[in-house]
């Protein structure tokens, strides 16, 4: 994985019924753009993760108030 500040991590359910979140990388910590990563959530909590395979990286920019896609 490869992640740019800016960049929004997408944490999917791996469960039913586990709801989908998403935080901003504000910060990469490992080489050439590798984990972990400093990433703030949409409620202002920031945390250094190292994602699993479950994550996705979307382009900077994304609405992180907006209900998550769908499929």
């Amino acid at each position: 994985m490869r992640a740019n500040a800016g960049d929004v991590l997408r944490f999917t359910g791996r469960r039913v019924g586990t709801p989908e979140h998403r935080a901003t990388v504000i910060e990469v910590l490992g080489p050439g753009g590798g984990p972990p990563y400093r990433v703030e959530y949409a409620d202002g909590r920031q945390t250094e993760i190292f994602p699993g395979s479950g994550c996705l990286v979307e382009a900077g920019g994304a609405d992180l108030t907006a209900p998550p896609r769908v499929g």
